[in-house]
């Protein structure tokens, strides 16, 4: 049985991200982060397989996604909702790509999500959730969720405050459109490994209670937490899904702080 606790300390990564300009350059990129992916599963006493891969590429043109599809990968995550839309737009003659949006959204453009995305990793507000089960009704159809929690405890950032996730847990019961699969997190942008972890063991020891009290139907199987300089320890503490942009596609011009709020630049 894995024991998160026990696993063996995990350094964050020093960032040397390669920019992808080809089929073979995402090839050999995912090659790398998969690589990582195992060796930081050995080490915490996981499979490999128990560890989802989800490639963001927030910022870079669909002419780029379109590369990293013809090197394999199918599904991407985007932050903001105009940026990704467009994408799945001009990129829709690709067969099996899929979408999730991993960043806030704002009720007014619940409507432009039910279009294409498959999954939805910032769910943090009733009103928004109101807004996306009304629409996913009218359109026939369910959406994966993920509830955003503020394990940081940053203002600046969204999410709710664990103490507030039980509540809106139970309050999400009648969005029947809405298949909430567990939670989110965006730990401390910071090179103090301990307190970064901590921002991931948080997000496991709440789900763990959280399912014990969880309505009815809700799983809660899931950690969306980590991405490319700390997901060897988000995995450490039983991520299931890691949201990788840079070491997947390279550096970006545009800072973190553009995207994720409370992140310095």
């Amino acid at each position: 049985m894995y024991h998160p606790a026990l696993a063996p300390a995990v350094p964050l990564v020093e960032p040397v991200w390669r920019e992808a300009i080809s089929p073979e350059d995402f090839a050999a990129n995912l090659a790398d982060v998969n690589a990582r992916i195992a060796a930081a599963c050995l080490q915490a006493g996981r499979s490999p397989a128990s560890v989802r891969l989800l490639p963001v590429s927030k910022t870079w043109p669909a002419e780029r996604v379109r590369l990293a599809w013809q090197a394999g990968l199918r599904e991407f995550g985007e932050n903001r909702i105009q940026e990704a839309s467009a994408k799945a737009r001009e990129l829709a003659d690709l067969d099996g790509l899929r979408w999730a949006i991993i960043g806030h959204l704002q009720s007014n453009k619940a409507r432009q999500l039910v279009r294409f995305a498959s999954e939805f990793h910032a769910l943090d507000s009733l009103a928004l959730a109101l807004e996306l089960d009304k629409r996913l009704q009218q359109a026939g159809r369910g959406l994966d969720v993920l509830v955003q929690i503020n394990t940081s405890g940053e203002a600046s950032k969204f999410g709710l405050a664990p103490q507030d996730a039980a509540a809106f847990l139970h309050a999400l019961r009648p969005y029947s459109a809405l298949r909430v699969r567990g939670l989110m997190t965006l730990a401390l942008h910071s090179r103090d490994v301990p307190a970064v972890r901590q921002c991931f063991a948080g997000l496991r020891v709440l789900r763990d209670h959280l399912q014990q009290i969880a309505p009815a139907g809700m799983q809660l199987d899931e950690l969306s937490m980590g991405m490319s300089g700390d997901f060897e320890l988000a995995i450490a503490e039983g991520a299931t899904t890691v949201r990788i942009g840079q070491a997947l596609f390279g550096p970006r011009v545009m800072p973190d702080a553009l995207f994720w709020p409370g992140l310095a630049q």
